[in-house]
This record gives C-alpha cells, structure tokens and sequence, in this order.
C-alpha cells in the first residue's frame, strides 16, 4: 500500500538534494573563477617581480618534502634555461607570450609568461591546486546544509503529518459510523484541499440514501403486491384439495394455473424492474439504431395485435435514429409500452410506432387509439403498481414504473399526449450522439 505521507517526504527531499546539488554546482563554479581571477593575478605578479632578478644558479635545489606552488622559470636570450626555481617540474619553452594552459607531465598547468629585455620568465601553477581550494571553499558552503538534511526531514514528515490531519478526521468519521448513518459530513475546520472529496462524498451518501430508500420501498412494495396472487394461490390449492368430483377438481386447477401465470409474469416484471434501476445492469452502452430496434420489437407483438383484432403499425422518420445505450433493455422499454398499448386499446383499435429525430435529439414513440390517461394522472402512472383510476383491466401496475427506470438510464425523457382523433401518445425522447 503506498504511502501519501512518504511520498510526499521522498518527493520534497528529492527536489531539497537536488536544488542542493545544483547550488553546489554553482558553488563550485563561482568559487573556481574567483581563485582562477586570484591566482592569474599572483602569476603576473611573480613574473613581474623576477624582471630584476640576478639568477646566478640556473637550477634551485629543493627539499623533496618541500610543497611547491609556484614554478618559475627564466629562458636567455638563445632560448637556453637560465634559472628553473623546482628541479622536479621543468617546463617546456613557453608557445607565447601571457597566459596559457598547458599538458606536461600528465598535469594541467596555467602559465604566464613575460618577455623582459630578451629575457623570458614564466611562471607556472599546478590546475589541481586551484580545482583543490574551489572545491574546498564548496565543501565549507554546503556541509552545512547536508548537516541539516535530515533535520529537515524530520521537519518536512512532522509537517506532512499535520497537513494529512484533516484526512485522518475524515477516516475517523467514516469508520466510527454504522450502515444507517448517512448524514453528510461536515464542513467546518476542513482545509480547502480537502472539500472537493467531502462534498464528493456527502453527495455520495445522498445517492446512497435515496437508493436504500428507493430499495426498502420496492421491498415493501413487492413484497404486499405478492402478498394477494400468494394467498390466492394457497386458497386455489386448497380448493383443488376439496373438490368432490373431476369437475370442480378441473375448475380448480385451471384457475390455479392461471394464478401462477400472474405470479409469475408479476416476478418477472419485478426483476426486470430491479435490473432497470441504476446500479441493476451497468453493461457499457453503445450506438443503438432505434428505427431497427422499433421493428424487431414490433413484429413480436403482430400476433398479439391480430388476435385482440387490432392494426399494429410502423412509421419511420429517420432510419438514422441512433442514440447510444443497452439494446435489450430498449427492447424491454418499447415492449412495455406495446403491452400497455395493447392491452387497454378496444377491438378494432391502431397502434403506430415510429421513431425521428430533432437537431438535438433521437425519438422512439408509440401511438394508441384506446381510453388515454388524464392529466391529472399522467405523473402518477408512472409509479410502481400504481393501476388507473376506474379501469377494470387487470395488470401488476409495473409496466410504466420498468419504462420510466429504463428510460432514465439513458437519459431519456417522457412525454404523454393526447391524440385529437382520441388515444394516447407516449414520446420517449433521447439524447443524441454527441449532444450534450
């Protein structure tokens, strides 16, 4: 598991180390070209004082022990060695006349060489002692600041630890809270970094709310819907149990088949409903065309339409109707709403189907010539089991509620509409691709 904390130590004392090295660097550079300044100038100096000099022993002797700095040579006029002040270091000849650096004897040399009254003296210096005392002078600058490097991290954790304080509040509060305990959390005291993650999670826990709250009432729901079909099925069984002849025991099981039809297609409509609410099927979406998707779905339901005497049509605007989600559960939208349609629309009686587009969004609609819902009921039918007022058709009262979920999916909206010739018209209209 990584660690913020030491992340954040690593990461500041990576970029400390590094701004150290590099004012080490710079360190080192200014102090190079002070000595350099510095030592060019004593070199000149030397030369400069030897002008007068009366040189009668062309090669000094020197203590072996002895550290020597400077080398100084002086060539006559013939070019012949008239005087060389250390006999281990004897230079070659000077190329010109001023300064120069020079290889001899697997050492770097600065040189500075002057021609008096055909006399040239040179001067000479080691490069090593001049890269010696810049790097020492650097040493000396940045200990220092390496003495207190860890100094500095001790600081930087203890800092790190109190700027992470307000996360472990926040993990306090969190873990000391039990499953129903969904009140947002709060703001006072809390360091601006952190408000984006406990808005983010008080806006989570107000989607969780409303979920289990949505999840308790579809609970308590299906489970007093399924309370009757299961009581009635008891009581069919025990019909069938006190039936005196083949007759009535005949009578019997046919209407307890037909009651585990209805338990079952109630089942059924309660699973699909659960599937449809977010967080039920999270299946990736992609580009469904809905003009295919209205005639697949329609010509399911032909027969159905024929045998209750009825002329189930399909009108196509654009066969580009395109809009991006999960086609079967699409299918289950449009199924739904031919069932109704079919369902409540009288012998002899249209259903249309049709899908279009606008400049900013797709539309799937179905179009009956039965009863219509009124106004006053249109936002309330879309409740689950809730069945309208004064219809003696039976139902579960779950088919709008599995239309509704699905279509909030997609983010799709729904629209019902009377038909002047009478009916109804449900427009389920989409987003298109691309919109926003």
């Amino acid at each position: 598991m990584t660690s913020l904390r030491r992340q954040l130590l690593f990461a500041l004392l990576t970029a400390l180390s590094l701004a150290l090295l590099a004012a080490a660097y710079v360190s080192y550079r200014v102090a190079r070209e002070e000595t350099d300044e510095n030592f060019d100038y004593q070199l000149r100096q030397i030369a400069f004082a030897q002008r007068h000099g009366d040189f009668h022993t062309a090669v000094a002797q020197n203590d072996p022990e002895e550290d020597v700095d400077f080398v100084v040579q002086v060539f006559a006029v013939d070019g012949s060695r008239s005087y060389l002040s250390d006999a281990r270091n004897g230079l070659p000849r000077p190329r010109h006349m001023g300064f120069d650096d020079l290889q001899f004897d697997h050492r770097a040399w600065r040189v500075f060489s002057d021609n008096y009254q055909g006399r040239i003296i040179e001067v000479a210096q080691p490069l090593s002692d001049r890269e010696e005392l810049a790097a020492n002078a650097t040493a000396r600058a940045v200990t220092p600041f390496l003495v207190l490097l860890p100094v500095v991290a001790l600081m930087v954790w203890l800092i790190v630890g109190h700027g992470l304080a307000p996360l472990s509040r926040l993990a306090v509060w969190v873990g000391d809270r039990n499953s129903e305990d969904l009140t947002p959390l709060p703001l006072q005291g809390t360091p601006t970094e952190v408000l984006p993650l406990i808005h983010a999670l008080n806006s989570l826990l107000v989607r969780l709310g409303k979920s289990l709250e949505s999840q308790r009432s579809f609970v308590a729901d299906a489970a007093h819907e399924l309370r009757t079909p299961l009581t009635a099925l008891a009581l069919q069984a025990q019909l069938i149990g006190r039936a005196k002849d083949a007759a009535e025991r005949s009578d019997a099981l046919a209407d307890l088949k037909a009651g585990l039809q209805r338990a079952t297609h109630l089942v059924e409509q309660l699973l699909t409903l659960a599937r449809s609410e977010p967080g039920g099927d999270e299946r990736r979406f992609k580009p469904v065309n809905l003009s295919d998707l209205a005639s697949i779905v329609s010509s399911r339901y032909l027969t159905l339409a024929e045998a209750n005497g009825l002329d189930l049509g399909i009108a196509v605007e654009n066969k580009q109707a395109v809009v991006p989600g999960e086609s079967t559960a699409l299918e289950t939208l449009l199924a739904n709403l031919l069932e109704n349609a079919i369902h409540y629309t009288p012998r002899g009686g249209c259903i249309d189907v049709s899908t279009g587009t606008t400049a900013d969004s797709v539309w799937l609609e179905v179009t009956d010539t039965g009863p219509g819902i009124p106004a006053e009921e249109r936002e309330r039918v879309f409740d689950r089991f809730y069945r309208q007022i004064g219809t003696d058709r039976s139902g579960t009262g779950l088919g709008l509620a599995i239309v509704k979920a699905i279509a909030e999916r997609h983010g799709a909206t729904l629209r019902l509409a009377d038909v002047p010739t009478g009916g109804l018209r449900v427009r389920v209209l989409f987003p298109a691709i691309g919109s926003t």
